[in-house]
């Protein structure tokens, strides 16, 4: 799937059993030491000089310039975003689906986006060409996101810097820890940066906030042996291609991709790699074209705003 390759660096480490069901976060395992780099994905264009007349002054009166760029086109998560599922072995963890009548992927403006949350919830803030940027809701107008390195406790409104955003409750099917544990996960962690840091994006912190699983976290599995997590992508109301991972990490990582490249990339570059054939007559069931049997994509380290990204 076109994922970039960067170096894993394992150094003395303590790896943080994450299952316990008060959501504390106990000091007795290995775990991995990091170092990051950055990537510019949130960087802004260069602004472009005035237009000027044949003399190198402005233009004369009356004279336009070049016309104005088209205005933004609102954002439609249909048209955006890959529906997908994630499975381990047999079990659904995690599913965005465009079915009729749903409404869960609605996007709201950051000021409407306040008046839906909770503390506890999970934030996601989402815009074309650009990494999700998930964030944990704590109260008081205030989240609390994996942000350039850093874990930082901002405004919602700020955290969104103008994209739209929805709570993303639903989207894992985990069980989630207690409001309070949630919100006690994310404070606790406020300030930790760079080595101190368990997560490789946004995402990665906030629903392990919210769950508490290691999966979540960087090294939290060992990738020995068949890959048990599938990813699900839906290339039509009655086919879908599935890819292969050794961990949820490595498959948050491809996902993620797919989110910032867009629908129409991901449906390219499928149809560039893939022959499908045509579902037979009568069969109701969604036909799926599968990779041979293989080692995983390695991860794509580039990440929204400079998120952590492991070399």
């Amino acid at each position: 799937m076109g994922n970039q390759v960067e170096k894993l660096t394992h150094l003395s480490y303590k790896e943080v059993p994450t299952a316990d069901p008060t959501g504390m976060d106990r000091d007795d395992g290995p775990r991995i030491g990091v170092s990051y780099i950055f990537s510019n994905d949130d960087e802004e264009a260069e602004s472009q000089p005035p237009p000027q007349g044949p003399d190198g002054g402005g233009l004369p009166k009356g004279e336009d310039g070049p016309p104005p760029p088209p205005p933004p086109q609102p954002y439609d998560p249909r048209l955006h975003e890959v529906e997908c599922s994630v499975f381990y072995r047999d079990e659904c963890i995690y599913q965005k689906s465009f079915a009729p009548g749903s409404a869960a992927l609605s996007t709201y403006t950051p000021e409407n986006l306040l008046n839906k949350c909770k503390p506890g919830d999970l934030v996601e803030f989402v815009a074309q060409a650009q990494y999700p940027h998930w964030a944990v809701y704590v109260g008081n107008f205030q989240v609390v996101h994996l942000h350039r390195l850093e874990v930082s406790n901002s405004f919602l409104t700020d955290a969104s810097q103008g994209r739209r955003g929805r709570v993303v409750n639903d989207l894992y099917r985990y069980k989630p820890l207690s409001p309070s544990a949630v919100v006690r996960n994310a404070l606790a962690h406020v300030g930790a940066k760079e080595r101190e840091l368990s997560w490789r994006n946004s995402e990665s912190f906030a629903a392990w906030c919210r769950y508490g699983k290691r999966e979540f976290k960087i090294g939290g599995e060992l990738r020995i042996g068949k890959q048990p997590y599938r990813l699900q992508i839906q290339l039509s109301a009655q086919r879908s291609h599935t890819l292969e991972f050794q961990s949820l990490e490595d498959l948050i990582m491809e996902k993620r991709r797919n989110d910032q490249i867009g629908r129409a990339a991901v449906l390219q570059e499928l149809a560039m790699h893939l022959h499908p054939a045509e579902p037979e007559e009568g069969d109701s069931d969604t036909t799926r074209t599968k990779p041979p049997l293989e080692r995983p994509p390695e991860p794509c380290w580039e990440e929204e705003d400079r998120e952590a990204a492991v070399h």
